[in-house]
């Protein structure tokens, strides 16, 4: 009984992480149109910054609650489940193109944010000096493709992320200010609240099964709080938007390292658990890695190289229980 109500309670704190991502997202996306934001700058930052606010918000609360393993676990069990089920799975259903500042600015910084989160991993310890650095270079980066997107984004990449904007856009109404407003302001709500329902299941789930916060993090957590991702890759390489699917992957692996992992760490001083250190990490990084000669080699990731993503994370489960 005990166990059925802690799935409930995943289930349930799923289902209201990604309602309110969704809803966050919608309201923010409006937002930055009504104050006239380019449509390729919100692409870029607040889509792929907002599909994150799961991760987040989960994170966030365990690191409050003093479940710094799953904190970290899901930061880390994010990525992979990012770079391996997601890309894996969006390229199963529709091979992947991939434009220029991918392999050129997204890809080389995320690998750099992820290689920098293992070096500074290895002494058990993400301090509060090592997450202001962190949120320095989120800012940095952001500044930097805001430039990008004003300046440099061809004409082709603009129209399909004007077309992923114009799907996460509120219909038309007379007091948008306001309901845009509160739509994010309801988003909010959505995630705290889930994000606690989720976090306290994910904790007795664990203890019931006899896992450690660590695994559960890494799986039920990661792949719970990644959904909005799998559903907007998914859903932008089903509208042949696949430049789109793959930079919010992108997007959502910097953010969740720097963003999230620096925002925690400030708030908490994260502690990282060994086999964190010795395996997981390797695994965020080696997945990272292999994402670019896949991207770089005929731009495009087909339905062979998404099949060959989609069995490593299987791999990394296997091994992983």
């Amino acid at each position: 009984m005990i166990a059925a109500i802690s799935l409930l309670a995943v289930a349930g704190g799923i289902a209201l992480l990604a309602v309110g991502g969704e809803v966050l997202i919608r309201g923010a996306v409006s937002l930055a149109r009504l104050a006239r934001v380019s449509a390729a700058v919100i692409g870029l930052t607040v889509v792929a910054m907002g599909t994150s606010m799961p991760e987040l918000a989960v994170s966030l609360l365990a690191a409050i609650r003093g479940s710094s393993d799953i904190a970290m676990a899901n930061v880390v069990g994010s990525n992979i489940f990012n770079a391996a089920a997601i890309v894996g799975l969006a390229a199963l259903i529709a091979p992947l193109t991939v434009h220029m500042t991918a392999v050129k600015l997204e890809w080389p910084f995320m690998f750099i944010a992820l290689f920098i989160c293992l070096l500074l991993a290895r002494d058990g310890l993400i301090d509060r000096l090592e997450a202001g650095f962190f949120l320095v270079s989120l800012a940095s980066f952001t500044v930097y493709m805001i430039r990008v997107a004003r300046r440099d984004v061809a004409p082709p990449d603009k129209a399909e992320f004007a077309a992923a904007v114009e799907a996460r856009t509120v219909w038309p109404a007379r007091w948008r200010w306001i309901i845009d407003s509160g739509l994010v302001v309801g988003g909010v709500a959505f995630l705290f609240v889930g994000g606690r329902i989720l976090v306290g299941g994910a904790v007795r789930l664990a203890e019931l099964a006899g896992l450690s916060e660590r695994v559960i993090g890494l799986t039920v957590v990661a792949a719970g709080t990644g959904m909005p991702e799998l559903v907007a890759s998914i859903v932008a390489g089903r509208r042949g938007h696949q430049d789109i699917a793959l930079a919010n992957i992108l997007g959502s692996n910097i953010f969740n390292v720097l963003g999230i992992l620096g925002i925690v760490a400030l708030v908490q001083p994260q502690s990282v658990h060994p086999q964190i250190i010795a395996s997981d990490n390797w695994w965020m990084v080696g997945t990272a890695f292999v994402l670019f000669p896949l991207m770089a080699t005929g731009r495009r990731i087909g339905r062979l190289e998404g099949a060959a993503l989609a069995l490593s994370y299987v791999v990394y489960l296997s091994l992983l229980f």
